[in-house]
């Protein structure tokens, strides 16, 4: 058994002891264009990728920074390389919890130059449970106890083909990376 994955463009990366030198915005964009939101406990397919997307877009649409629309297309880039752990299951994990934060900050710092600040998570944080809320009314069903979150963007949960999910996610990243 080996120590590595072995990532799209044919890197050897190891979760648990990442190299920067070896992520790649091509190999997030195209996991998280394959790996389905809720663990796949959905009505229908919608990616990580395509939530990342509404989530940069959302940004824009707020008028946030180049930095804080990357930031939003990054938040869960740490899914590609070490899939997502149910929420539940999650808390009870907490070297997992660890490394997953590790290896996003690492990813935050190749691509942003630095870890988000307090005040820029809280604005990430903000706009993913808004998107979450929505995921979770439409895609499981759930009726939410609370009022709908204002978005800026139309939100349709149009299915697409991952490949195009995977380009406009490279989109976004090229418009905004600095």
């Amino acid at each position: 058994m080996s120590e590595y994955i072995t990532t799209y463009t044919g890197n050897h990366f190891k979760p648990t002891n990442p190299d920067p030198e070896l992520i790649r915005i091509e190999d997030i964009a195209h996991a998280l264009s394959l790996i389905c939101r809720g663990n796949g406990h959905v009505k229908t397919f919608w990616s990580v990728g395509e939530h990342c997307i509404c989530c940069a877009k959302e940004a824009a649409a707020r008028g946030l920074s180049d930095r804080m629309v990357l930031a939003c297309l990054l938040h869960d880039a740490s899914e590609c390389y070490m899939s997502d752990v149910p929420s539940p299951f999650k808390k009870e994990l907490p070297e997992y919890q660890i490394w997953e934060e590790q290896l996003l900050c690492m990813i935050y710092k190749k691509f942003l130059g630095s870890a988000l600040t307090e005040e820029e998570q809280t604005r990430l944080d903000e706009i993913d449970h808004a998107l979450l809320w929505y995921d979770l009314e439409i895609l499981l069903g759930e009726k939410q106890q609370t009022e709908a979150p204002r978005l800026h963007i139309d939100l349709t949960y149009e299915v697409r083909p991952f490949e195009e999910v995977e380009r406009e996610y490279l989109d976004i990243f090229t418009r905004t990376y600095k």
